[in-house]
């Protein structure tokens, strides 16, 4: 892969140096809950249709994973007069937002609410693994990356935005196909929905 992305950009006349990433980062991960009401796993379902986060003015989820990222760049002019990011650390905080019945549930519902929220929480990590997947890449075309001709470090941020772009492009992507496939009939969020309404 490095190889590919080195051969890239050097034909662009951008200039990739195999820098070690720092690997020892790791991301932070927040669950947060949001109070449902019901005793029966459709008054429960229904309840997250009314309260479930907001992903557009008459649209909301189930549930929602949700990330802030930050970085620690250090872009340093070489002495041929390109710039070159030496420094590349992320900071990465993955939230996660599920429902949670705000009483306790009878017995037969709380055995299928709990089939349904691990199923659902599951699914949440595999968007955050698509999150920490995305990270990753962008350390490693950011690690080493340089611009000829560029002793402000101003052409640098330009390129490097370009690419940072069509890697979130390329996330956002995987994140639908993969919601495509889960809600699909016979799909495992749409299972997971309808054993939770007939109590399975």
């Amino acid at each position: 892969m490095k190889s590919d992305i080195a051969l890239g950009m050097v034909a662009m006349g951008i200039a990739f140096y195999p820098f070690a990433a720092q690997a020892d980062w790791q991301p932070i991960e927040t669950v947060k809950t949001y109070a449902i009401a019901g005793r029966s796993g459709r008054e429960l379902y229904d309840s997250i249709g009314e309260r479930g986060p907001l992903l557009g003015p008459k649209v909301r989820a189930i549930a929602h994973t949700d990330f802030k990222l930050t970085w620690t760049r250090k872009y340093e002019p070489q002495p041929d007069g390109a710039c070159m990011i030496t420094v590349n650390i992320p900071k990465l905080i993955i939230t996660y937002t599920l429902p949670k019945p705000s009483a306790q549930l009878p017995a037969s519902t709380r055995k299928s609410w709990q089939k349904f929220i691990a199923g659902v929480e599951a699914h949440e990590r595999v968007h955050g693994g698509f999150i920490k997947d995305m990270v990753k890449e962008i350390e490693a075309v950011s690690v080493g990356f340089s611009v000829p001709d560029d002793p402000k470090c101003s052409k640098i941020r330009v390129e490097l935005t370009k690419r940072l772009g069509e890697i979130s492009s390329k996330e956002r992507q995987k994140n639908s196909d993969f919601d495509k496939v889960e809600f699909s009939d016979g799909g495992n969020l749409q299972q997971l929905v309808l054993k939770l309404v007939k109590e399975e």
